[in-house]
């Protein structure tokens, strides 16, 4: 029999990291996490060669008292919590006690920390997991770690990390996600010394888009917000222009918390679905606030997954709100005319202004730039109250002048990276209303122009040009009157002679029994036929094209999804094969009064905006874009 060896505490710590500690950056994620529940709202972060050799985040949060420095350190140690009972109603981003602790056992870590009452700070040198020196220091407010050489004690960890550039990258992408999740922080991360993007921690979520992505994705963003039994969401979806051929921009916070969920996904893409092509995915960012008692989030060390409480009706919520929020908006993708080397100028322009902006930002420690902070934000306040004089008498207010002169002896300079102005995007109102293109009050105002290639009818609209794809706008048309016949029940059932028998596993049969009334409304007449076998007597007409019994095991094993909802994916995939079949092709010419009866039609519907595969029905020109092409504006 094997001998038991009790394992000493160094190796117990290298295991432990072995789980919290992957790559750098699970480090950065740690500190910054622990700087944010420390209530800072500045923070710096940088590395080098990708954060294996060193790490650097200072914040100006409230640092660690000096009887307690050492205690950080240690394994379970935590300000988090006290007992099991703290987990159902946790706020923090970190609880668990082990980041430091994990971190300290596998690089060499200095801490520099301060609390605002004391008038020294201590200075922590750890390596290994042991401490090689404690001293008093002069310190700024706040807390600096510092890591050096990642793994340095455990050479075959550091082996597996890949090339600098890459784990660099990794650092840069948790970072957006961070600055994403707390839009009223003010980050600054640097990357082999140069600054990489910077945010004023003024609480706008699209400044941080426009930061981060630019402005190009800034300005098809639309503003979302909803609440439902218990559920708050806020945040952008992304117009179908821009939507990207993976789910790396799907992304989702939860209380605070960057999560990656597979629920929450599915039904975003499901809410999405009129206006998504194959194998294209959304662009969004949102925030949900949910009850702590409903989700759960000690699922793994890395805290990225996330359990909820009756995942169903959480999806129904989401997907719901989503597809009301985009059937509100106007969809029609406007045609750039822009060379590319038009559009290149353009880039290097808001690159000049964007390193600028870097170049006047200070370090979160200096007192300048917390002032600079704290006058930006009552700026701010001092417009939203302007707007708002029943909340607050015009009397009362101080210009950001008064409160600069009641901050400082000395007025202070705002550098003009502090209060550039973000593009907001268009104001949904005039989106939303006055400035809908497709709408019963603006076609009084089109006016046909022609048919183009045979394909695509050109139609004058106030100073735009609208184009219509001709075989999109009909498929869709189509395919909702197929939809509605379907919703409405007029499916007749086709008797099969002889029945197709079909076997079920158990689980397979669960789901059957679970859902054969949805499977009768489909058209489908089926018979138990003894054990696990049943015997399939009448299909849907309206639907063949599948064999009966693939038909019959597609719609069940989707049925079988915990997140289905609504129509099944395959009878829908069904239906707008047959629109598009039944629906006139490109290169076929049809009448003006074809083309107006189909316009009219596709008025009707509540997302005329895309086919049902995806495709736009329309896109639109702009009169300026026209006229800077033939030099008019320059």
């Amino acid at each position: 029999m094997a001998k038991i060896n009790i394992l000493d505490h160094q190796t117990i710590d290298k295991i432990a990291a072995g789980e919290v500690v992957e790559r750098p950056s699970s480090v950065v994620k740690e500190l910054v996490e622990n700087a944010i529940d420390a209530g800072a709202d500045a923070i710096t972060v940088e590395i080098k060669e990708g954060g294996t050799s060193f790490i650097r985040v200072t914040d100006n949060g409230s640092g660690i008292e000096k009887s307690q420095v050492e205690n950080a350190f240690l394994r379970h140690a935590t300000s988090k919590i006290t007992s099991a009972e703290d987990l159902t109603s946790l706020v923090s981003l970190g609880f668990r006690g082990e980041a430091l602790a994990s971190i300290a056992a596998v690089a060499q870590v200095e801490l520099i920390t301060k609390t605002p009452e004391d008038l020294t700070g201590v200075r922590l040198l750890m390596e290994g997991g042991v401490v090689k020196e404690r001293e008093e220091i002069g310190a700024p407010q706040g807390t600096t770690l510092l890591v050096r050489n990642l793994f340095y004690n455990t050479p075959p960890r550091k082996k597996f990390l890949k090339q600098p550039r890459t784990e660099g990258s990794y650092v840069a992408d948790l970072m957006e996600h961070l600055a994403m999740s707390n839009p009223q922080v003010s980050f600054k991360f640097l990357l082999n010394g140069q600054t990489k993007f910077y945010t004023t921690g003024s609480g706008g979520l699209r400044e941080i888009v426009y930061r981060i992505y630019g402005k190009e994705i800034a300005d098809a963003l639309t503003d979302f917000h909803c609440e439902r039994d218990g559920m708050s969401v806020t945040g952008l979806l992304g117009k179908p222009v821009i939507n990207r051929a993976n789910r790396s921009y799907e992304i989702f916070y939860i209380n605070g918390r960057y999560i990656r969920s597979t629920l929450i996904s599915k039904a975003v893409e499901e809410g999405y679905r009129e206006y998504l092509m194959q194998h294209k995915f959304p662009f969004c960012i949102l925030h949900f606030q949910v009850d702590t008692e409903k989700i759960d989030v000690n699922v793994h060390p890395s805290k990225m997954e996330v359990r909820i409480a009756d995942g169903p009706a959480f999806y129904e919520e989401v997907r719901g709100a989503v597809e009301d929020a985009l059937r509100g908006r106007e969809m029609i993708p406007e045609v750039s005319l822009s060379t590319e080397k038009e559009q290149r100028e353009e880039a290097k322009k808001e690159e000049r202004e964007e390193t600028r902006a870097r170049q006047a930002a200070p370090e979160p420690f200096e007192t300048n730039r917390i002032l600079q902070n704290r006058i930006l934000r009552q700026t701010v306040e001092y417009r939203v109250a302007a707007d708002e004089p029943e909340e607050m008498p015009q009397a009362s207010l101080k210009k950001p002048e008064e409160m600069l002169k009641a901050a400082v002896k000395e007025p202070v300079e705002i550098p003009q990276a502090e209060t550039e102005t973000v593009p907001a995007g268009k104001p949904e109102q005039m989106e939303l209303f006055d400035g809908r293109m497709l709408s019963e009050k603006a076609r009084e105002q089109y006016e046909i122009i022609g048919q183009l290639f045979e394909t695509y009818w050109l139609i004058s609209y106030q100073d735009k040009l609208l184009i219509v794809d001709q075989h999109a706008a009909h498929e869709k048309v189509k395919y909702e009157r197929l939809m509605r016949r379907f919703h409405e029940k007029n499916i007749v059932s086709q008797s099969i002679n002889p029945p197709v028998i079909v076997t079920l596993s158990n689980r397979e049969k669960e789901c059957y029994l679970q859902h054969r009334e949805d499977f009768a409304s489909l058209g489908f007449e089926i018979e138990a036929f003894g054990g696990n076998d049943y015997a399939v007597r009448g299909v849907p007409m309206d639907l063949y094209g599948y064999t009966e019994e693939s038909f019959f095991y597609e719609i069940l094993d989707e049925l079988a999804a915990e997140t289905v909802t609504g129509t099944p994916e395959g009878i829908r995939n069904r239906i707008a094969t047959m629109a598009c079949k039944a629906a006139v092709k490109g290169n076929m010419r049809i009448s003006r009064q074809e083309m107006e009866a189909l316009i009219d039609e596709l008025l009707t519907l509540d997302n005329p905006y895309n086919c049902p595969h995806g495709r736009p029905t329309i896109v639109s020109m702009s009169k300026y874009e026209i006229e800077k092409k033939f030099k008019r504006i320059v």
